[in-house]
Formats: C-alpha cells, sequence, structure tokens
C-alpha cells in the first residue's frame, strides 16, 4: 500500500497523473490521447495537498455589525464587517490547510497549470444571485484579492459568474441589479451569465442511462478556466434536492438546471445534481480509462453562512448564523453542512437519506470522514 502524507492523497500518484494531465493539454511535450468520455470515479482525492474529507468551520458574530436576520442582501451588504470575513476566511484556509501562515495555507490550496505562470493564470469564481438571497460581497471579494495578492493572478483574468441568474451581476441598474458586483477590486471582471451555458457535453450516471447530453458554460468546457472556487449560500429546497440546496447545486448556474426538472424518474433531480459534479468540466481533466482527476480545477468550496435560511431557495434570509465553511469537494461539505449545521445545529429537517447519498455516490461512508465526522472548528487551538 502507498504511504499517504497526512492531506490523505499519494503525491507520487497525483505528481504522475498531473503530468499526464499537463501534456494532455499541452503544458508540456505533446501526447496525444484519446478524447473518451471520462467521469469522477469516486474515493480519489480531487487535490493534491488538501483532503477531500476535510470540512472547517467557525462561528463569529463580529462578522456582522448588527443582529437582523429577516431582510434582504441590501441591508446585509450594510451589516457585514468585510475586514473581520477576510480575518476569518485566513483562519478558515489555515484549518483547511493545516498550516500557520495564511498565505501557506493559500499557495496550498490554489494551484496552476505546471506550463504557465500565476500572472497567465485563469480563475472564475461561482457565486449565487437568485432572488433575495446573493452571496456577500466581503466573500468573494476576499478570494479575489487572494488569488491577485498572494497568488499573483492579474485581476483581469479573475471572472465572477452565475450563468443561470447572472444578469443581475452585470445589470446596472434597475430591479434586481446587484451593485456590488459593479465594484470588484483589483480590475476582476464581473461577467454575468458569461454566455450561459450553450456547449452541450456528456453527463454520465446517475443521470438517465448515463449517456445523455446536458448544456455546460463554454469556458469550461474550453478547458479555459484552470482555478474554479465554488461559492455558495445555505438556502432551503424541496425534498428532491434533500431540503437543502449548498455547493452541489450552486453548479446549477454552471451547468443548465433544467435537465433536473424533466423526465428520468422521480430521483431524477438528484440524479442529475451527483452527475454534474463529477464531471471534469468541474472537477477537472481526468484520466478516462480511471477516473482519477489528473489536475484539479475546483480548487476551493466556500459555503456563506453570515446569513441562512430554513425555506427556500427564493425569499429573503430567516436567519443570521454568521458561520463560514470552507472544503474541497461539494458532496463532502453538503453533507456536513446539512447534518451537523442544518439539521443539527439549527433544528431545520433534512432528508438524511439524499444527504448520505450525495455522499456515497462519491466513494464515501459517513464513517470515512475524520474528527468523528464532524465540522473542524477553524477556531479551536
Amino acid at each position: 500500500m502507498k504511504k499517504r502524507d497526512r492531506r490523505g492523497v499519494s503525491r507520487r500518484e497525483f505528481l504522475k497523473t498531473s503530468l499526464l494531465g499537463a501534456a494532455a493539454l499541452g503544458l508540456g511535450p505533446t501526447i496525444i490521447l484519446p478524447r473518451r468520455f471520462a467521469l469522477y470515479a469516486g474515493g480519489e482525492s480531487t487535490h493534491p495537498n488538501i483532503s477531500p474529507l476535510r470540512v472547517v468551520g467557525l462561528e463569529d458574530p463580529k462578522m456582522t455589525t448588527d443582529v437582523v436576520p429577516e431582510c434582504n442582501w441590501q441591508r446585509q451588504e450594510e451589516l457585514v464587517k468585510a475586514e473581520v470575513v477576510a480575518e476569518n476566511m485566513d483562519r478558515l484556509a489555515c484549518a483547511l490547510a493545516q498550516e500557520k501562515d495564511p498565505a501557506a495555507a493559500w499557495r496550498a490550496i490554489f494551484l496552476k497549470p505546471a506550463a504557465k505562470a500565476w500572472s497567465d493564470t485563469v480563475a472564475a469564481i461561482k457565486v449565487n444571485c437568485i432572488a433575495q438571497q446573493r452571496t456577500r460581497s466581503a466573500v468573494f471579494f476576499k478570494v479575489i484579492t487572494t488569488l491577485t495578492d498572494v497568488l499573483g493572478l492579474k485581476g483581469e483574468n479573475v471572472f465572477v459568474y452565475d450563468a443561470c441568474h447572472g444578469d443581475a451581476i452585470t445589470r446596472t441598474t434597475g430591479r434586481g441589479a446587484w451593485s456590488v458586483a459593479q465594484k470588484l477590486p483589483k480590475g476582476a471582471q464581473a461577467v454575468g451569465k458569461w454566455g450561459s451555458y450553450n456547449a452541450p457535453v456528456t453527463v454520465g450516471k446517475p443521470w438517465k442511462d448515463g449517456s445523455q447530453q446536458a448544456k455546460c458554460l463554454d469556458h469550461l468546457v474550453q478547458g479555459k478556466v484552470d482555478i474554479l472556487v465554488n461559492v455558495a449560500l445555505c438556502k432551503g429546497h424541496g425534498d428532491e434536492f434533500g431540503r437543502f440546496t449548498l455547493a452541489m447545486k450552486n453548479h446549477f448556474g454552471t451547468f443548465d438546471p433544467g435537465p433536473s426538472h424533466s423526465g428520468g424518474g422521480p430521483t431524477n433531480p438528484a440524479d442529475y445534481v451527483i452527475a454534474i459534479n463529477k464531471t471534469p468540466q468541474i472537477l477537472g481533466d481526468m484520466d478516462p480509462a480511471t477516473g482519477k482527476v489528473l489536475f484539479p480545477r475546483q480548487q476551493l468550496v466556500l459555503v456563506d453562512c453570515l446569513w441562512a435560511s430554513d425555506p427556500g431557495p427564493g425569499g429573503e434570509a430567516t436567519h443570521q448564523p454568521n458561520r463560514l465553511f470552507m472544503g474541497t469537494l461539494p458532496p463532502v461539505v453538503d453533507y456536513l453542512v446539512a447534518t451537523k449545521f442544518r439539521r443539527d445545529a439549527m433544528g431545520w429537517k433534512t432528508n438524511d437519506a439524499l444527504a448520505t447519498r450525495f455522499l456515497t455516490e462519491f466513494g464515501y461512508q459517513p464513517g470515512d470522514l475524520p474528527q468523528g465526522g464532524e465540522i473542524v472548528n477553524a477556531l479551536a487551538g
């Protein structure tokens, strides 16, 4: 058995597959690989430095200036203390990467292709700007400034999008205009729908028979994005989605959400959510023979729980938890946030069977989770 480091992945395995991936992407000596459909095999690490099973979180009332649980996104923006949010995100990064220095932690989390300079690396941040609840700007602004100031990306190479509801990002006036998106730091680009999902790709099982196609954001299909950051909200939803919408479903806005509502039997909504989150467009290029990720595209998952709601997905927030969560693999993040935070801490109903299925479909069991299946407190120790 290969020895694995403290972060839960064999570096020899990852470096070997990364070199193959770099070659396939034109980042090294040219090797022509057959273009076959790839799907994540499950139970494999998607990041060379971070265990996919590690999820960290924190609670800090100081991230907001007042307690106003039921309010819209405009009022929330007024209440958030951006500098405290930024400091806490550094703490989360340190806890996730198991590093003491924030800069070292962020450098462990964010990776660039071997043949690219940081100044040429492209990052995309998937936000959520539906209805009255939207990603708080302090959260994704911190991601932007980390990418530019710590890693060295050019601001013009950082794109903020929501291919489903992104009209609000680029709208400057009128109802629904998301004014904070017009003020991105470091020259980052608010691109709205970014051309929307218009490129068909094969989406494998468990959706239908595993050969169907769905439309995805073209920039991901073409491999133009090196780093994908998933910044989700914490809202309720129907039982068919587990009674919650978190990081996995946030990619309804990377992929066309329409197929989840059409045909395929009673499990189709969950099947589709699971299937799109296994694709190389989200996880990164894969070895089609083994399903192993060659180089990670989705390198960070954040859940913004400064405000949250039991119902949803529409409507205003109902609670103000002042919490943030961070990980690297959406089904693990979703399982832990749904069960440990939404169900156990908040007392909200959760479809436990479906939450567990989200985890097991990616090759993991609840008993595999470290810390006794708990979210690591980033403020402890």
